[in-house]
């Protein structure tokens, strides 16, 4: 399944849609404008949650827990590293390899690829294209994606504002 995230810029809270290759939306993101820590909300096209991402507060690294009707599916952190960011996820044994700065990198299963993520280039605002090979772990690869552009969004806002 081939899918594409194009983040509105300046918005007050995170909403922005996830379109599939025909250029319709599929999922409608929608992040919690006033809340301790990020609140994210998937929705189907129907308005139906079909997946919750909640950051943990009083984390040293940033994490993050995924959740499929109130039952948590994974856990995403942001591993210590100094060079080169690395991302450990928790439930499904799933690792998560390329280079994050460039949105190029892969999720990985036992050598078996789950999904590969790379970055629109010459578009306004942040593009993304998300080629999920099994329809069964679209949800979860989405939820994990976001995550992962959640914590760089974060990182990049640190840094520009002299933090």
């Amino acid at each position: 399944m081939d899918y594409y995230i194009k983040q509105k810029i300046f918005s007050w809270n995170d909403q922005f849609t996830v379109k599939d290759n025909q250029g319709k939306d599929v999922f409608l993101i929608e992040g919690k404008l006033f809340s301790w820590g990020k609140k994210l909300y998937v929705y189907d096209m129907a308005g139906k949650e079909v997946l919750y991402i909640e950051q943990q507060l009083w984390r040293f690294l940033p994490t993050y827990s995924l959740y499929i009707e109130n039952e948590e599916v994974a856990v995403v952190s942001k591993e210590f590293s100094f060079f080169k960011p690395r991302y450990t996820i928790d439930g499904p044994s799933w690792k998560v390899e390329g280079s994050f700065w460039e949105h190029d990198y892969q999720i990985v299963e036992q050598g078996r690829v789950i999904a590969d993520i790379s970055k629109e280039w010459l578009t306004w605002g942040d593009a993304y294209a998300l080629n999920i090979k099994d329809e069964t772990n679209a949800i979860v690869a989405l939820g994990v994606i976001i995550i992962i552009d959640c914590v760089i969004a974060s990182q990049r806002a640190a840094a520009s504002s002299g933090s």
